[in-house]
């Protein structure tokens, strides 16, 4: 008698199968087009630009998780400057980097900029896992790298996060004075609990707790960041925050990802900016995500820091409400924002 053939699994089965590939295709995929994105309108210098004006140098990292609040941020930087066209953008990306080149020219073929290719394993073995797993990216550590990256030509520039936008010239951040001896300027947040960002055996343990000795040390974020790259490479800070993040992995000092080591660095040290520069926090804490509202004070600046990202929130249908200032700035290409 002949054998029948093994019935073929019913296609149900594969659904599952079918969806878990997907998943794993779904960060390539969301590139598989340059037309993801909206080309944004040129913007010029304005007839009060000066004509000696410097450039104004902007770095910031590129990947495909936070590529669309890149965009936002870009746009944001452009639209908001008496002299865009002086504007030099940097670019850091560990992957992708031919889509991501791509996107930037799609929607900003006019722009200046260079794309900067960061290895993930120059800190791979450095990273401690944090409370947040996305805090552990190691692009996320690209920052300290900065002035090995640039050419030695670029003498300072503006560090900028993907989660925020300006609503202020940038020229005006470019221009903090740093002062006689100060290697960066952030806003600085005297009233935050210091001793929260590290660890019970960093502050029992007086060799390493008497690092802030004599340094009125307080919180700053480092998603905004004026940086003098030549006084970071001749003080080979790089080489010291990478110190404390091998002490890390000796002997657990503090649980945030990558800022706790600029806050040993520099803590006390670093020159002030105003916080309307950076209105930080909108994202929530790092947990949860929840709404917040704006610091009191003039804004420059809205950052999105934390868990929760405006365009998240905004495709979930569930915004908070400062999420509406961002919106106008979103350059996703989608059947409900094309152009008409």
């Amino acid at each position: 008698m002949q054998s029948q053939p093994n019935p073929k699994p019913p296609f149900k089965f594969l659904i599952p199968i079918i969806l878990f590939f997907l998943l794993l295709l779904l960060p390539s995929l969301s590139f598989s087009s340059s037309t993801q994105f909206k080309e944004a309108p040129e913007f010029y210098n304005s007839p009060q630009c000066p004509s000696t004006s410097k450039s104004v140098q902007v770095a910031m990292t590129l990947d495909t998780t936070y590529i669309r609040g890149s965009m936002a941020a870009i746009l944001s930087i452009l639209q908001h400057s008496s002299c865009p066209q002086n504007i030099f953008f940097h670019f850091v990306c560990s992957s992708n980097a031919s889509n991501l080149h791509a996107a930037i020219i799609t929607s900003f073929p006019y722009l200046k900029f260079h794309l900067y290719t960061f290895d993930d394993t120059t800190v791979t073995g450095l990273i401690s896992t944090s409370i947040r797993s996305a805090l552990d990216c190691p692009l996320n550590y690209a920052r300290s790298y900065l002035p090995k990256l640039l050419p030695l030509s670029v003498n300072r520039v503006v560090y900028l996060d993907s989660d925020l936008i300006l609503v202020d010239d940038i020229a005006k951040l470019a221009e903090t004075p740093l002062g006689e001896n100060s290697v960066l300027a952030a806003p600085e947040y005297c009233n935050a609990n210091f001793t929260s960002y590290f660890t019970p055996s960093f502050w029992s343990n007086p060799s390493l707790s008497l690092t802030f000795a004599n340094r009125k040390a307080c919180y700053f974020n480092t998603g905004v960041m004026v940086i003098d790259l030549e006084r970071w490479r001749e003080g080979d800070y790089t080489r010291k925050i990478e110190d404390w993040m091998e002490l890390q992995k000796r002997i657990r000092i503090y649980e945030l990802g990558s800022l706790p080591p600029f806050l040993l660095v520099f803590a006390g040290n670093i020159a002030p900016v105003d916080h309307r520069w950076n209105q930080h926090g909108l994202g929530g804490d790092n947990f949860n995500g929840l709404c917040r509202n704006l610091h009191p004070g003039p804004v420059s600046l809205l950052h999105w820091s934390g868990k929760g990202k405006p365009w998240v929130r905004l495709d979930a249908n569930r915004p908070c409400p400062l999420d509406a200032l961002w919106a106008p700035y979103d350059l996703l290409q989608t059947p409900f924002f094309l152009d008409s």
